[in-house]
């Protein structure tokens, strides 16, 4: 069984913290990785969540993504400013775990292994997926990617059935925040091992979409080189400022006497 899998009298899993009322599990990247190898091994479908600050602030909004964090079976610390807002509201994250890097380091550790496993890539623009599944297999020699779709669907049920048919051990659910997490949490049952939902992973595995230097990825600033890259966010990124002054304010009324 999964270090995380055992369940207390509410149902809920051990070693979760709330920032703002979302849930989060404080886990560090060697824990997560156990984590999802034990999953693999288990005949029923996890969904895997990655929330950072935008995150946080669009399931504040959105009660129905916030039911989708909240049921998802591992949420993930996506950010510094999560492990930030942890410590500012005395708990304890032991570091992020970042969607994209997990994916990585779960492919590496799996092919250290000499163990093969099988990938479904849903999102991004057509043709990304593509470049993506030549890529990844071309770096993971274990890594098969058994099927592929784009995320500009609007009926599903094609490829609900191709997924079930094909029972990848890993489906890769990249339509975006929150929409991925939204369709997960409503295919739970689908016949995959592990759903994660992983925003635009895919677009960097296809080399669409560069990643952040690595001195910025070290400091946490990723948010400020896609700012800088992609001006198109930055509507989007205000989220981040109003979450910094949610977990104060936060903080202020827990204070008070």
């Amino acid at each position: 069984m999964c270090k995380i899998c055992r369940q207390d009298s509410v149902g809920q899993f051990p070693m979760r913290l709330h920032i703002l009322g979302i849930p989060f599990h404080a886990l560090t990247m060697e824990e997560t990785l156990d984590t999802l190898e034990g999953y693999l091994g288990e005949p029923k479908n996890h969904i895997i969540v990655t929330p950072n600050p935008e995150g946080v602030m669009q399931a504040r909004r959105n009660p129905g993504f916030a039911a989708a964090i909240k049921g998802a079976d591992l949420s993930l610390a996506d950010g510094t400013g999560i492990v930030l807002a942890a410590k500012c509201t005395g708990q304890k994250i032991p570091g992020r775990v970042r969607g994209y890097d997990t994916i990585i380091a779960l492919c590496e550790r799996l092919t250290e292994k000499d163990r093969d496993f099988t990938v479904y890539f849903l999102g991004a623009k057509p043709g990304v997926a593509e470049s993506a599944k030549a890529n990844m297999e071309a770096r993971y020699p274990n890594m098969k990617v058994i099927g592929y779709h784009h995320g500009y669907f609007t009926g599903d049920a094609p490829i609900i059935d191709e997924i079930n048919s094909l029972s990848p051990d890993i489906l890769l659910a990249c339509t975006g925040m929150p929409r991925a997490e939204l369709w997960a949490t409503k295919n739970r049952n689908i016949n995959a091992r592990i759903t994660m939902c992983l925003g635009g992973a895919m677009d960097i595995m296809a080399g669409e979409v560069p990643l952040a230097p690595p001195i910025m990825r070290k400091l946490g600033l990723e948010w400020l080189y896609r700012l800088i890259s992609q001006p198109g966010r930055a509507k989007r990124q205000l989220d981040i400022p109003r979450f910094i002054l949610a977990v104060i304010f936060s903080k202020i009324r827990r204070q008070k006497p």
